[in-house]
């Protein structure tokens, strides 16, 4: 068996060929989406993440600001900053980009972000509401996931899911939207003790740990959808996922390839999210 490739530049491209059509029903309508990307630093990896996500909204239509900051500005500029952006009316999405400084309290940054706001979804306000079962913006990289199985037909009621993986940003509510859309799931992570039990069982499995090819052919079942979450530089300057993608390909019924699977959509997702938030405003005025 060979695995069908889900391709996310191709659902990517798909789905914002209808996030323009309603960015300019929106603009017609006074309520361009608007999109304010927080950058504080200079890591190499989130200045290429910023400009893709700008990138991004010029194609569909959105209006985008970002704000760079050295990596020694005060948290205090920063967060006046976004009290700023949360009364902007022109702005209907805010992101800071993670990692944030040492000297920095990311959760208060995070908080900080007017909930209706937050198209990361990583607001308290927003978390609870996604644990809740209606949520108001999924943080984009699960959504993405999981749009690649409503892309593809995969009925998750009844399956088994496994996540290897528990961050706030991927593990616990992919493992969430899971558990909503009516598969057992079971969270596996650094103390798990026998990691091969639990994966050989998953009809699912979807790896976020960020450990270059971290899953072999041996862990996973055969006829398993793989979703590969991950995104690793090798020595030599090339990209892999967590998983062995050559050697799962040919157990899998399906799997993401890194480049080119997850990272695209999760882009996409925010762009999602911020329309959502901007047709949310104009239903208000």
């Amino acid at each position: 068996m060979t695995a069908k490739i889900l391709d996310g530049n191709a659902l990517a491209q798909k789905l914002r060929a209808g996030f323009k059509t309603r960015a300019e029903a929106l603009a017609a309508q006074g309520a361009r989406p608007g999109l304010a990307v927080v950058l504080v630093g200079e890591n190499p990896a989130s200045q290429v993440y910023v400009r893709n996500k700008v990138n991004a909204c010029a194609q569909a239509g959105f209006h985008s600001e970002k704000i760079c900051y050295p990596p020694d500005v005060s948290p205090q500029a920063v967060l006046d900053k976004i009290a700023e952006l949360n009364a902007d009316p022109a702005i209907h999405g805010i992101l800071v980009q993670l990692p944030l400084p040492k000297h920095f309290d990311a959760d208060a940054v995070l908080e900080a972000i007017a909930p209706e706001k937050d198209v990361d979804g990583f607001h308290a306000e927003n978390v609870g509401a996604l644990m809740q079962g209606q949520p108001r913006f999924i943080p984009c990289t699960p959504y993405g996931v999981m749009k690649f199985f409503e892309d593809a037909g995969i009925d998750l009621r009844g399956r088994e899911a496994v996540v290897i993986g528990r961050s706030n940003i991927v593990g616990k509510p992919m493992a969430m939207l899971l558990l909503h859309a009516g598969a057992t799931v079971t969270v596996c992570h650094s103390q798990t003790r026998d990691l091969l039990f639990h994966t050989r069982r998953a009809d699912v499995l979807v790896a976020a740990i960020g450990r270059p090819r971290f899953v072999t052919a041996e862990m996973v079942k055969p006829g398993a959808v793989v979703i590969d979450v991950g995104i690793n530089r090798l020595p030599g300057g090339k990209l892999c996922g967590d998983v062995d993608f050559e050697a799962v390909k040919e157990v899998a019924s399906a799997i993401t390839p890194v480049p080119g699977g997850v990272g695209p959509m999760t882009i996409t997702m925010l762009l999602a999210n911020t329309l959502e938030a901007a047709e949310r405003t104009l239903g208000k005025m």
